[in-house]
């Protein structure tokens, strides 16, 4: 096994995440705070489940800076938009604020991707060019509009997370942001791949 940690000029430097690493953040970054903030609200009420979720989010990001020797966009953001809303809501005493903090992060992807879209710079295409800039033409397309495509899953997704803040109880809240948007996605990438095989030429 590779070790982990490799020396350069006698200090010892950790490697950086995995793709894959990165990629599953999205999906499980910040779960922990949902977790810590649903668990202690229930038994301690709202404040305290704000403070448990604050800290929860501000120690992934600790985590990472030490694991790493630095901290990812996607931690930054979700994390950071986590800590101010929580912030927001514990002024008002309203756990509502934090609770969008899934709505928001997932409504940036759909301007995110939709934007790389428009821009002819589609994400999807910019990663795989990267990675092999040999890429087929008709893979390059395929990658295109499946950007398109995930643009508004995501906008589905944020709406469906709004409501769930606003209507849905804690926990079930708590469910959509671990486990809802992990088991669409995947449902979603395979007619996804079904899609993709149909436009692959002969």
């Amino acid at each position: 096994m590779i070790k982990s940690l490799v020396r350069i000029k006698g200090k010892p430097l950790i490697s950086k995440p995995t793709p894959k690493a990165q990629f599953l953040s999205i999906f499980f970054g910040g779960l922990l705070p949902v977790i810590a903030f649903t668990v202690i609200e229930e038994k301690y009420g709202i404040i305290a489940g704000l403070v448990a979720g604050m800290v929860f989010g501000f120690g992934e990001i600790v985590y990472e800076l030490i694991r790493y020797r630095k901290v990812s966009t996607m931690t930054w953001v979700g994390n950071g938009i986590l800590l101010v809303l929580g912030g927001v809501s514990l002024v008002s005493s309203d756990g509502i604020w934090f609770k969008l903090q899934p709505a928001i992060f997932e409504f940036g992807f759909f301007v995110f991707l939709l934007g790389s879209w428009f821009m002819k710079k589609p994400f999807l295409v910019m990663v795989i060019e990267k990675q092999n800039p040999e890429a087929p033409d008709f893979l390059k397309a395929s990658l295109s509009g499946m950007t398109f495509r995930m643009s508004f899953f995501f906008l589905a997704h944020a709406l469906l997370a709004t409501w769930a803040a606003f209507e849905w109880s804690t926990e079930a809240w708590a469910i959509l942001k671990g486990v809802g948007l992990t088991v669409s996605m995947f449902v979603y990438m395979i007619f996804e791949v079904l899609w993709a095989r149909k436009k692959i030429p002969s």
